[in-house]
């Protein structure tokens, strides 16, 4: 039997690609890896000093206690966009998926925030929530509910929250457009059949359509793991490096930054920086594990 000859073109071809990727990607993630096992004393020459680093990070008072208070923020920052954007997107997705007129009109408006800066986004909605001279008093004043204006940004109670929605509201629109794409996918002959048979418009999404965009549910759903665990640039835009009001809003991205580069007078430490950069790491990591062994595994044993 006749060997086929190696395919050295497809090396060849992807090869810039892989040493781009490596250049800019692996070889800054290793190095980090790295300096987060290593430290400096005030006056002495780097060391390697293993874990310690991250035992610091969450044993000692000084990291540990504004470590979880990141991670926990950004634990609902995420639950947010899962509970909120995902099931929007796809409800949107549902509804332009029919043949409405100027659906495409739509489709552009919801996903035009997608694609602004996120300093415009983030400089426009604290125009938008200002108390002081903001539009947002007018607006829930024209629908009756004046009463309800409030520092939404300045409060340690909705700041997250607000901030979490501005995000679902800019961002929707990739869900939509996943979801929509998946929906686009499935032959008409399957919903045409089942309306024949007498099922209404719910009873064909749940059972007919929903089941059949369950790997998209995935995929979205690990995007937006993984979009959440490295946000920074909406909270750094609205709130700065401090994440207030009191690190209300301080998710592991602003955490890193402030650790890293410093702030105020607290001076950065590269070392804790890229600590907190390996753990952020770990997580991601570990919600992309989840995604490939469980929610794969799930997909294979369901029968549609």
């Amino acid at each position: 039997m006749r060997r086929r000859p190696f395919p050295w073109h497809v090396v060849v071809f992807l090869a810039p690609a892989v040493v781009i990727y490596t250049l800019f990607m692996i070889y800054p993630l290793l190095d980090s890896l790295a300096l987060s096992l290593q430290n400096k004393p005030a006056n002495g020459p780097q060391t390697f000093v293993g874990l310690q680093n991250y035992h610091a990070l969450f044993t000692t008072e000084q990291w540990s206690k504004p470590f979880w208070n990141a991670f926990w923020n950004n634990v609902k920052f995420f639950l947010i966009h899962m509970l909120v954007q995902n099931p929007v997107g796809l409800l949107l997705a549902a509804l332009l998926v029919t043949r409405i007129r100027g659906a495409w009109i739509y489709r552009t408006i919801i996903f035009t925030p997608t694609i602004l800066s996120v300093v415009i986004i983030g400089f426009a909605w604290k125009l938008i929530l200002n108390p002081a001279w903001g539009i947002s008093q007018g607006i829930l004043d024209a629908v009756g509910l004046g009463n309800l204006n409030q520092p939404w940004l300045g409060l340690e109670s909705t700041a997250l929250p607000t901030l979490s929605l501005i995000s679902v509201w800019q961002n929707i629109g990739i869900p939509m457009m996943l979801f929509l794409a998946a929906l686009i996918r499935i032959p008409d002959e399957l919903m045409e059949a089942a309306r024949v048979d007498g099922a209404g418009a719910w009873t064909v999404f749940w059972r007919i359509q929903f089941p059949l965009v369950l790997p998209t549910v995935g995929i979205v759903a690990v995007l937006t793991f993984v979009g959440n665990f490295n946000a920074f640039d909406l909270i750094y835009a609205t709130q700065g490096a401090l994440a207030g009001p009191n690190f209300a809003s301080d998710i592991l991205g602003t955490f890193f930054f402030r650790t890293f580069f410093g702030y105020q007078l607290q001076p950065g430490d590269p070392y804790m920086g890229a600590t907190v950069a390996g753990v952020m790491l770990l997580i991601i990591l570990s919600g992309v594990l989840v995604y490939l062994f469980a929610w794969q595994r799930r997909l294979q044993n369901i029968q549609f």
